[in-house]
Parts: structure tokens; sequence; C-alpha cells
């Protein structure tokens, strides 16, 4: 049995949290996990094994904005935490998945200042446990693997995992839990704005699914041309997937759009609004929180075996190191 860490007491009687954010080109989305630990039918908490962190008790998706200071970040999350009747001091640790490079500063500079947190971030030397079967695995996004991470750990390979944001990605996951590679389109907010930019009398959009195909006036038919265009592209695409991975394969939906897209997809069966933020807590619990040696206030890089973004193709073994790629969400 699972309890919520505020009830036990043999650890603290503060809550002891996990942030995680997940920051892309346009939004980045937050997340906090409370800390649970196993416990014996007699009420007595379980403490040979190390508490994890499932129970996400806050979510927030706000704009990714790289012109914001340290402070701006600062107070934007330390509001956030009181609007959810959350404490900063009870933030034990923080992972960071970001394809903004120029934003990993400022926001290593938040966790310290903050949350007293020094964060740890995806990043090459970062153990992941998935070998990533890339030409050159440094081109990979450091959430591509999150997300791959996740779903093979939830619903198990092969997966194809599809990820609604700036851009849309299909990531593949082997049935022994290698990532494979996949697909990189335009997202279909981008194909909204470059029709927009590029005609002179088409007007911008909501982009959502329409009562019906076909459209009786301008604003109707660009929405029913966007929306099922699209999902007309996302379909034929996963039809050619699965013919190369196999029919039994698993297809997940993800990110901002993942819910209105993946639910008129033919063949996305489910879809995993959190996905990313799982993935970074697993991935945060395979390098810190079951290591004694490394505490949560300080995360510390591992030696790993299989690292998100390495300079070179991984089969399980040793990385090198390169810098972490921008990615395309």
């Amino acid at each position: 049995m699972l309890v919520a860490s505020p009830t036990a007491k043999c650890f603290t009687d503060e809550p002891i949290m996990l942030l995680v954010l997940d920051v892309g080109n346009t939004n980045t989305v937050l997340g906090v996990f409370d800390r649970v630990v196993k416990v014996h039918p007699d009420g007595d908490a379980k403490v040979d094994e190390a508490p994890r962190y499932e129970r996400l008790v806050a979510n927030w998706r706000v704009a990714t904005r790289q012109g914001s200071t340290v402070d701006e970040y600062g107070v934007l999350f330390r509001n956030l935490f009181s609007m959810a009747s959350l404490e900063a001091s009870g933030i034990h640790g923080i992972v960071i998945s970001s394809v903004v490079p120029p934003l990993d500063p400022v926001l290593r500079q938040v966790c310290e200042r903050y949350f007293n947190s020094k964060p740890l971030l995806i990043e090459p030397g970062v153990k992941t446990g998935m070998p990533v079967h890339y030409d050159n695995p440094a081109e990979v996004g450091a959430d591509r693997i999150v997300n791959a991470v996740a779903a093979f750990e939830k619903y198990g390979g092969p997966c194809v995992i599809v990820d609604f944001g700036t851009a849309t990605t299909f990531d593949c996951v082997s049935a022994k839990g290698e990532y494979l590679g996949g697909v990189i389109c335009p997202g279909i907010g981008i194909s909204a704005d470059a029709l927009f930019q590029r005609t002179a009398r088409l007007p911008r959009v909501e982009i959502r699914k329409p009562a019906r195909v076909i459209g009786t006036n301008t604003v109707g038919s660009l929405q029913s041309g966007l929306y099922y265009g699209y999902l007309g592209l996302v379909d034929g695409i996963l039809e050619l997937l699965l013919e190369e991975l196999g029919k039994e394969t698993r297809l997940i939906a993800t990110g901002g759009l993942g819910s209105m897209i993946g639910t008129g997809s033919k063949y996305i069966k489910t879809v995993d609004e959190f996905l990313t933020l799982e993935g970074l807590r697993i991935v945060w619990e395979r390098n810190v929180a079951a290591r004694p040696g490394l505490t949560p206030k300080a995360p510390q890089k591992t030696s790993p075996q299989v690292s998100a973004g390495a300079s070179r193709k991984t089969t399980g073994g040793t990385v090198r190191s390169s810098s972490t790629p921008r990615s395309s969400r």
C-alpha cells in the first residue's frame, strides 16, 4: 500500500516534494510530485526502501519567455506555489528538461535562489536506463528521451509516443526498451501561423475540431482543413510506423494538443497528458532518489550507462558528453 508523505511521520512532518520542469520553445510545464512511502500491513512505514515521488499534486503550463530574469521566473514560480497552497520549502529536489539552452543558467539560478536546491538537468551524464540507437544521439532532444523512458516504463514496448508541441514528434521504442528514432513534423500551430502570414485575406483562427468537415464559411473551412488535414498526417505516419514496428505497438499521445488530436485518431488509444512530467520523475529517481549517497538538495552527476544526448550511438555502455540539442518543441 502507498500513502502520501504528509501522513508518514517517520520521515518528516513537512511534505517532501519533487519539482519537475519541462521547458519547451512555446510553453513551460511544471509539476510537483509528493513523496510516498510503502507501508506494512501493521501501519508502520517501511524505512528500508527509498520513498518514491508518485503523486502529482499540482501542475501548471506557462509561456516560455527567454527574456525573463531570474527574479521574474522566481516570483512566477513562487506565486504558482502560493495559489496551490504549497510551500517552496517542501521542495527537496528539482529536475529539468530544457530545449531552450539560453534559459538553462537562468533556471539554475532560480532553483538555487528561490528553492535552495541545485537542479538535475537532463543532459549528457544523466542515467536514463534507455539505449539510444540514433546515428548521433546528441541530436535527440531531452524531452523526446524523457517521453520514451516514461512510455516504456508505463506501457511497455514496442511503443510510439506522439508529442503535439511546437513541432509534432513521433518517437519509437523497441520491445527491449531501446530508443530507435522517429519522425519530426511541423506542429499544427506552426501550420496555422504560416497560412495566416503567407495569405492576404485568410484570418487567424482558433485551432479546434469543427462540427462538420464541410465548412460553410472561411473560418469553418480553415478549421476543417487544419484539423482534419493534420489528423490525416498523423494517422498516415502512424500507419507506416505500425507496418515497421508491428500491429501490437502501443500508441500514446501527449503534449499541449495531445487530447484534441489524439482522441480523433483512428490509431491512438491512449492520451497521457502528464507523460513528460512522469518521465522526469522516473529519471530523477534513477539518478538521485534511489542512491543513498546523493542528497535531494544537491544532486550530483553519476557515471552513466545510458545518457540522453550522448555524442555517439550507445548500446548500454558509458557515453561521452556533448552539448544538449535544441529540440523542435
